[in-house]
């Protein structure tokens, strides 16, 4: 009895493989499938859904943001997304390089993105795409700067790779030079006698002696004896410009 009843199907999905062919097909990237109705729905059945209103919106939103943050990059330190991620804490906070080995190799890495491979543990600054580097970007900019001394952070400290630690140096001495971000220079105390030349360091300079009229400044130069040919060509080439007598 079991033989035959499996003859039977056999037999019906030869007849009408048409049957199943909706259950092996889901048309459309954005849609979800619903489950099976059984091997004999009709065949201009769909059995996809479509995306609901809802995850539209919510990829809407989302391209919106990485436009407005590529535009006005500052906006995103202070928008919850980052509060969330890092909190009050620098981006390159707690982040550490893949290297072997507990002591970091001198130099980064240069770059994390090669055309379109990406490394293995991108740098803080490449892992997050919402990060830009620009020299309004005040906010991200301090993180990367000292501010006890005013230099740039090392990018053993941050791991930060050297084409972007590159980007943020040129960004830095920018804003600086548009005095969004402020100079550090030392305070050096005057004192009178680094400049004064009576101290021991500094040899006693002879006033010059008196000069008369027709006296040469430096006694050497009168003691001087022309060559009389060099004196002939001169006077040959500028012969049309000596006055007579000369």
């Amino acid at each position: 009895m079991a033989a035959s009843f499996q003859v039977v199907v056999r037999a019906v999905i030869r007849i009408s493989p048409s049957t199943l062919y909706p259950l092996r097909q889901c048309q459309g990237t954005s849609a979800r499938c619903r489950p099976s109705l059984g091997p004999f729905a009709p065949p201009n059945h769909s059995f996809c859904q479509a995306a609901t209103l809802q995850d539209d919106a919510a990829a809407s939103q989302e391209t919106e943001a990485l436009s407005r943050y590529k535009d006005r990059p500052w906006d995103y330190l202070e928008s919850e997304e980052y509060i969330e991620r890092y909190g009050a804490n620098p981006v390159w906070a707690g982040y550490r390089r893949n290297h072997k080995g507990g002591i970091p190799p001198q130099k980064t890495r240069k770059t994390c993105i090669r055309g379109d491979k990406i490394c293995g543990n991108p740098c803080p600054i490449c892992r997050d795409s919402n990060v830009v580097i620009h020299h309004q970007n005040v906010k991200l900019l301090q993180q990367f700067v000292s501010a006890h001394t005013g230099m740039v952070y090392d990018p053993t400290q941050t791991g930060v790779c050297m084409k972007q630690h590159k980007k943020l140096t040129e960004a830095i001495n920018t804003a600086r030079d548009h005095g969004l971000l402020p100079f550090r220079i030392p305070y050096v105390d005057f004192a009178g006698e680094d400049y004064s030349n009576c101290h021991h360091a500094v040899g006693f300079t002879p006033p010059a002696p008196p000069l008369k009229s027709g006296d040469d400044w430096y006694k050497w130069y009168g003691e001087i004896t022309p060559d009389q040919n060099e004196v002939a060509k001169v006077r040959k080439t500028y012969k049309a410009y000596l006055k007579p007598g000369l």
